[in-house]
């Protein structure tokens, strides 16, 4: 049944020839009564958005939701298919691919829907705030999973085959602390320190990042802190090690290979290297990606938490927190597209996919037994 009430009527003035809200008309006059409550008093100052911000949103959400579910599904199916995947690494990545399979999941059918059906938050309060936790839940463990997976590469890359070597037992604890450090933050809203509460274009829910209490101040700088500040600065310093031992080793390579009057000193230790290097540029795309989407949104709720609050329409909190996201649907494809292994399954057990990735050993074969030819004749 088409909605009658919400603001696309009331912007096209219910079928008469004139356009737009009428005065005095707010973005929380087409909030259901029941839930009005988790509306911040900072929106009642403006007017709604037109409604065809609400369907190209949903129109976006819908496209964001099909490529994360096709893409986090891939990963996480070719981890179970194929034997070759299953390494401590790859169990770091395949937790990266459920968070954020999840994200979208619980997130992207019901606010489609809100945008489809009056650009209004349609279901009740308490969902709302589970609609945030879960949000919330998922974003902080991606964080801490790739603050993980960055540690892992900076100890593989910087600490060399010499340093602690990350097992499946390591890795199963490294996913758990992961889940156990959001759920742990995400819970306390429900208990009274912090909130979750309708923001932007009141079509989604968040951490209440408006309110001016010390309860929720509070609450916002700890999260912003301990599940923004300090995983991201983990990755910028295990990046910019990585980096570095990456241009010295190049350095001393070529340096040594000039020496010894040689243009190559690649030893099969040297190539495992080369393929942990093409490993960590995968994850520092991936990482970059991350901050690039996160950042916008964690400094929005910084400076709504400041109480600086005066230019943040709902349009400019939305976007922000949709651009978020969105990060959901990268990590997929970077690491199916550029991970040999993972072409490589999807070349064995998704033969339609189109990809053709030739599998090293086979190659080592064919070498191996050309070789023992040539050394016959």
């Amino acid at each position: 049944m088409a909605n009658t009430t919400g603001p696309q009527v009331a912007f096209y003035s219910a079928g008469t020839a004139t356009y737009g809200y009428p005065e005095g008309t707010t973005v929380v006059d087409f909030v259901p009564e029941q839930v009005k409550y988790l509306v911040n008093e900072h929106w009642y100052n403006f007017p709604p958005v037109n409604p065809m911000w609400h369907y190209l949103l949903g129109v976006v959400y819908l496209f964001l939701g099909v490529v994360s579910i096709l893409g986090n599904g891939l990963v996480i199916y070719l981890y179970m298919k194929s034997q070759a995947l299953k390494t401590p690494a790859n169990m770091l990545v395949v937790n990266l691919a459920l968070s954020d399979l999840i994200m979208l999941t619980t997130n992207f059918p019901f606010f489609a829907y809100n945008c489809f059906s009056g650009g209004m938050w349609m279901f009740s309060g308490t969902y709302c705030e589970i609609y945030g936790a879960l949000g919330a839940v998922t974003g902080v463990c991606s964080i801490w999973t790739l603050c993980m997976i960055s540690f892992d590469r900076y100890n593989i890359i910087c600490k060399g085959f010499n340093g602690p070597k990350l097992t499946q037992g390591k890795a199963t604890a490294m996913c758990a602390t992961a889940w156990i450090i959001s759920v742990g933050w995400c819970l306390p809203p429900f208990f009274g320190w912090g909130g979750y509460s309708l923001e932007g274009i009141l079509t989604s829910c968040s951490f209440d990042y408006l309110s001016q209490d010390m309860n929720i101040v509070s609450y916002n700088i700890c999260i912003f802190i301990f599940d923004f500040f300090l995983p991201a600065a983990i990755i910028i310093f295990s990046y910019v090690f990585i980096v570095k031992a990456i241009f010295a080793h190049e350095a001393a390579m070529r340096e040594q290979a000039k020496k010894m009057n040689v243009t190559n000193l690649r030893s099969n230790e040297a190539e495992t290297q080369r393929a942990e290097i093409r490993i960590a540029k995968t994850a520092i795309a991936n990482v970059s990606l991350w901050l690039l989407c996160w950042t916008p949104y964690a400094l929005i709720t910084l400076q709504g938490v400041m109480g600086n609050i005066n230019g943040m329409t709902p349009l400019i909190t939305t976007l922000p927190a949709l651009l978020a996201k969105s990060c959901s649907c990268y990590n997929p494809f970077v690491y199916a597209i550029s991970h040999p292994k993972y072409r490589l399954a999807i070349t064995q057990h998704m033969p339609w996919f189109c990809v053709h990735e030739k599998d090293p050993n086979d190659v080592d074969e064919s070498q191996s037994t050309n070789t023992q030819t040539q050394e016959k004749s």
